[in-house]
């Protein structure tokens, strides 16, 4: 893919605290999810990121869990404005399905291997979003999506708490700040 050389100043120091970003382990549960949902094994002795890079598998992983919402998989094609078009297919696949769209990353951000760790967080967000779907029924990943827990007050209940005086009123019974007094006092002078 690209490969814009070594990087210097700021964008070396960038590009380390990405690096530090990652997770072995978290890379490993996305790839043994993928194989599970998409009933394929993947070639384990590439990196991570060479894996997903062409999008082909990405797009495998949408297919499975959705079916006919990728349209089309450039799989014979090495161009890359093809295999981004890959990432993108995936990406909004991803969206229509309802992962948050601060979750999704930039197709760069895997094509470039720029952001690897972004694109492992929104894997998760897409193992997450799958568990609030009903009609699906594969494998998981991550934690359960939280669910909406509404509360009903009664009348009572509600002028009871109007009663309270909290501690962010500025009462703390009896306590203040009257009298104290630290350091110099500031003096301006014309």
């Amino acid at each position: 893919m690209a490969n814009h050389g070594k990087s210097y100043g700021l964008s070396a120091e960038l590009d380390k605290k990405r690096e530090e970003k990652r997770d072995s382990k978290q890379e490993e549960e996305v790839l043994d999810w993928i194989e599970a949902v998409i009933k394929q094994s993947l070639p384990r002795d590439q990196p991570y990121e060479d894996i997903l890079a062409d999008g082909i598998v990405l797009c495998d992983l949408m297919s499975a869990i959705k079916p006919g919402s990728i349209k089309k998989i450039n799989r014979t094609t090495r161009m890359p404005f093809k295999l981004m078009e890959n990432i993108g297919s995936f990406l909004e696949a991803a969206r229509v399905y309802g992962v948050p769209s601060c979750d999704l990353f930039q197709t760069v951000d895997l094509f470039e291997k720029k952001n690897i760790s972004q694109v492992t967080q929104c894997l998760f967000a897409l193992g997450r979003t799958c568990q609030a779907h009903p009609d699906y029924d594969g494998p998981t990943l991550g934690p359960k999506l939280s669910e909406e827990n509404r509360r009903q007050f009664t009348e009572e209940q509600l002028s009871a708490g109007k009663n309270v005086i909290g501690l962010q009123a500025g009462y703390n019974k009896g306590a203040s700040q009257a009298g104290m007094s630290f350091g110099k006092a500031r003096k301006i002078l014309d």
